[in-house]
């Protein structure tokens, strides 16, 4: 059985998303729901927190499909409200703490156990991060927003910004080099 798609162009998808088409808004859900569960659980360690935060997140992305002016790729339009879905969440379970000595402490008693580098282990690593130093990472090194968009997103100043993936970096690469890998986490700056 040959399964044959109902809507090929995005742009005509959209619009009948927003006329409330519900097979439309079925179908942007299945294309783009993978992809967004990724980019929350890059913020959120638990899946099922970040799959609760992706569905909150298409519920925005639907109710606000009207002012996508298809200026920039759709798929970047949806990545950013599900970031700061994500960020939001965050900040209202509290769980974002810039305090250095707490951080320190949480480094030393971290367990490497995967010997494996890999996407995973990756993402494990990454999930051990504070909090305040893992959103920064991922802000700055994976979505690609710079210090002053990231200091205002997340109500901290530049200096903090910088200084979070300093540490952020510096605390992947023992964890890596603890395992015997030489690290290449390369600066933009």
């Amino acid at each position: 059985m040959k399964i044959i798609s109902l809507y090929t162009n995005e742009k005509l998808l959209i619009k009948k998303a927003i006329a409330g088409d519900q097979q439309a808004q079925k179908s942007l859900y299945e294309k783009f729901a993978p992809k967004m569960l990724s980019v929350c659980r890059q913020y959120i360690k638990d899946l099922q927190f970040a799959e609760d935060v992706m569905v909150n997140g298409f519920v925005k992305v639907f109710q606000n499909l009207k002012s996508f002016q298809h200026k920039g790729s759709f798929e970047g339009w949806i990545r950013k409200i599900m970031v700061r879905e994500s960020i939001s969440y965050l900040r209202k379970k509290q769980f974002v703490v810039y305090d250095d000595e707490l951080c320190e402490l949480k480094a030393k008693k971290e367990d490497n156990k995967t010997t494996l580098l890999d996407v995973e282990y990756v993402q494990q690593l990454i999930d051990k991060l504070p909090e305040g130093y893992k959103m920064v990472f991922l802000l700055y090194a994976i979505e690609g927003y710079k210090h002053n968009e990231i200091s205002k997103m997340l109500k901290i100043s530049e200096g903090t910004s910088k200084s979070q993936l300093f540490k952020a970096r510096k605390m992947l690469q023992e964890n890596l080099t603890l395992k015997g890998m030489s690290p290449r986490v390369k600066s933009r700056d």
